[in-house]
Formats: C-alpha cells, structure tokens, sequence
C-alpha cells in the first residue's frame, strides 16, 4: 500500500474526524500537515495527528491574537 493510499483511507476513517461540521481531524498514519475537510467546499483542516498541524494551530491560537493586540498599539501611537 502506498503513503497516497494510507492517507485516502485514514482520511475516509470516520474515528479519525470529530467536531461535526467544524471538521477536526487527528491521524498520525497520514503524512499531510492539512488535508480537505468531509466536505470539500468548505476548505481544509489541520492534521492534529502530525506535529506540524499543532504547531499551525499554536500559531493561529496564539500569534493571530498577539499580530491585532500590535496592530492596534501601533494604530493608537499614530
């Protein structure tokens, strides 16, 4: 079986998904870092079961909040 094949198959492994329609995904078998969410229009999820997609989800969690507390201290000083 290839990587491509073990991915198509966790990925298609109702276990491997939780959150309904906010689609959160953990497998450690697949190798992608994000990867299409049950239903393909609504964009993709991180992969939780990789450590690139918890350090993503850091990121976001942590970085986005401290990027608008600096935006607005610098929008303030002008």
């Amino acid at each position: 079986m290839t990587q491509d094949e073990i991915n198509d198959q966790e990925w298609k492994n109702p276990s491997n998904w939780s959150g309904g329609w906010a689609a959160l995904y953990f497998s450690k078998k697949d190798t992608r870092t994000w990867v299409p969410k049950p239903i393909p229009w609504m964009g993709y999820t991180l992969n939780l079961g990789k450590p690139a997609g918890a350090y993503w989800l850091l990121g976001f969690l942590v970085g986005l909040p401290l990027c608008i507390i600096a935006l607005s201290i610098l929008a303030h000083h002008k």
